[in-house]
């Protein structure tokens, strides 16, 4: 999926708040591993590298263009990596596990945490964060759209909250917390929305449609989602997310 950095960072303050909710999940503790599957520009992999005075820290994202930004905030013991979630293999245990706003592109998540609980040592930790927000109307009229003009809806491999604690005791987690969160973001106006997911759940859309396609596809959603949400100022947008913290 190619993305772009400087729209996904347009709301850089407000996606950064549910990425210090998950680090404060986080159990610190001396000379940690740790690995950040997408990993994005690298920047919040930096401070979390830093926050836990950690050991080494390895980020791993599959966008190219994400990752030309990571030569700013790699060094001596914070190196990035590109490749797939789904392909990546360790060569030695984590202590730590950490994803931000990367799974929920991944599927078959029972299978993918069972990898991810895997790649862990005694005592490690996985932390994860994923946007859980398809009822809501700028994704859900996303889908609507997407199905009138031909194209195939973007399905969320999203599970309910409730099973990532029952998978994460399956796992062997001796102790966790699992929650859903929701954060308010104010924006300048309803409009602003459209702006908020072309950097992020429209980047799947546009990638699986021509320039002319997903030109038509963006004036049907705006005509039909604008309406929804109203014409007021400052807009509140709210949004889901599920914060995941587990410890064998």
């Amino acid at each position: 999926m190619t993305w772009n950095p400087d729209q996904y960072e347009r709301f850089k303050a407000e996606r950064a708040q549910p990425f210090h909710d998950l680090v404060a999940l986080i159990e610190k503790r001396p000379r940690m591993h740790v690995v950040d599957f997408g990993c994005g520009t690298g920047e919040l992999t930096r401070l979390l590298h830093e926050h836990l005075s950690a050991e080494e820290t390895m980020g791993i994202d599959n966008s190219e263009t994400m990752l030309l930004k990571s030569s700013a905030f790699g060094g001596e013991m914070v190196h990035f990596a590109q490749g797939d979630i789904e392909a990546f293999v360790a060569d030695r245990p984590f202590d730590l596990v950490f994803s931000n706003a990367a799974l929920h592109w991944v599927e078959e998540h029972e299978a993918l945490f069972t990898k991810l609980a895997s790649f862990l040592g005694p005592h490690g930790q996985l932390a994860i964060q994923m946007p859980a927000n398809e009822d809501h109307a700028s994704h859900a009229v996303a889908r609507e759209v997407a199905q009138s003009l031909g194209h195939a809806p973007r399905i969320s491999s999203v599970l309910p909250v409730e099973r990532y604690a029952t998978l994460l005791h399956r796992l062997g987690f001796a102790r966790q917390q699992v929650r859903m969160q929701i954060y308010g973001h104010v924006l300048d106006e309803a409009r602003d929305v459209i702006e908020w997911v072309r950097g992020s759940l429209l980047t799947d859309y546009q990638q699986r449609m021509s320039e002319a396609e997903f030109t038509r596809f963006l004036e049907a959603y705006e005509q039909r989602l604008l309406p929804i949400l109203g014409d007021a100022r400052p807009f509140f947008y709210t949004y889901k997310r599920i914060l995941i913290w587990g410890s064998f």
